[in-house]
């Protein structure tokens, strides 16, 4: 019963007729019967995810008797072998999936209406979703090992060597835009881990506007990406390393304004933003936080406010390890020796990990 009730979860929190207008949407709607449709197999690859431990024919029956037990089916469609299934999956590819992530987890706006009737967990008035007028996002990242194989490898790079020398898994890097309020991931970015948090985070920046606050990390993003996100007209609170920014004038508060130098020659450019520079305190690791934003003004914004308010982009990594796959030095690997397959069953876990916080937002509301 709880696994059915897990399944008919699914098939509540992504209905039908959104799976289907995916499914169309992106070109992989069937033009004859098959045993396997598409919608069954957007619906397998959820609970492939959900029930991780379980052979594709255990996901297979649990997923035929869920849909048949939620009124999705007269009765149980005969469960297909694996082969049956990795053929299926390999029709659907991973778009229907990156694309269902899209529609649940962005939320709606007047030029891009929803399509779903249910609440996301972005809602006005979250504890911690807003430092004054600021909505709060943070970005993270994490790797995911995949099976070694020729495909996995040409798209991920080799595996990396181990602290002992042996081998590791390929990795796949994810880079996560999440609110702070909820913890809802609401996009993503996908690529080498050999690239770490770069190339991805540019992908990400075009989804922060005016009004968002963002707090990243330099092992993430790099000091010369700051440039291209206060283009989106986005403030920033971003950690940064060692770099040198030298005193322009010192605030009352501690903090510093400074002229950004992002290309290494040490030298102010009239092309590079004003920063204010905060010595945070030393965090639980003993290392000492130094932190760049936009935000100028030391009255509406104190340094000791800002440093507070970093800590909390951290959530976002405790967040990311509610769910076992992107857990970081998780043991877990993915599946799939395919690329297109890595993706779509990533696509699938953060779909999981969507439902999961809306839930716990959910039951969290008084």
């Amino acid at each position: 019963m709880s696994d059915r009730l897990a399944i008919g979860l699914l098939v509540h929190a992504f209905p039908p007729d959104l799976v289907d207008h995916v499914v169309a949407e992106c070109g992989r709607a069937e033009r004859r019967s098959r045993l396997l449709p598409a919608r069954a197999v957007v619906y397998f690859v959820l609970a492939m995810c959900l029930f991780s431990r379980q052979s594709y024919a255990q996901v297979g029956r649990l997923v035929a008797e869920g849909l048949a037990w939620a009124g999705q089916g007269s009765r149980p469609w005969p469960v297909p072998t694996t082969a049956a299934i990795s053929r299926a999956r390999a029709r659907l590819g991973p778009e229907p999936l990156a694309a269902l992530f899209a529609e649940v987890a962005n939320p709606p706006s007047p030029s891009r209406p929803s399509r779903r009737a249910r609440p996301t967990p972005t809602t006005t008035g979250t504890e911690g979703e807003r430092y004054h007028q600021w909505r709060l996002l943070a970005i993270d990242g994490t790797s995911v090992g995949v099976p070694d194989s020729v495909e996995n490898r040409a798209r991920y790079g080799p595996p990396p060597a181990t602290a002992a020398g042996r081998p590791a898994f390929a990795q796949v890097h994810v880079v996560a835009l999440a609110e702070c309020g909820t913890h809802a991931i609401t996009r993503v970015a996908l690529g080498r881990s050999s690239h770490p948090g770069h190339t991805l985070t540019r992908e990400l920046l075009g989804a922060v506007a005016q009004g968002d606050l963002l707090l990243a990390d330099h092992r993430f993003t790099g000091i010369e990406l700051i440039p291209a996100a206060c283009a989106s007209g986005a403030d920033l609170l971003w950690g940064i390393g060692p770099w040198p920014l030298p005193v322009r004038a010192a605030l009352p508060d501690g903090s510093y304004l400074c002229d950004l130098v992002t290309d290494g020659t040490h030298r102010p450019r009239t092309d590079q933003p004003v920063v204010r520079v905060i010595e945070a305190a030393r965090d639980a690791t003993g290392l000492a936080d130094r932190l760049v934003t936009t935000v100028l003004d030391h009255e509406a914004a104190p340094s000791h406010g800002l440093a507070a308010l970093y800590r909390r982009r951290w959530e976002i990594e405790a967040s990311l390890d509610t769910l076992g796959a992107l857990r970081r030095g998780a043991p877990h690997v993915l599946r799939s020796r395919w690329p297109e397959g890595v993706e779509q069953e990533l696509w699938g876990h953060l779909l999981i990990h969507h439902t999961i916080r809306s839930l716990l937002h959910s039951a969290s509301r008084p």
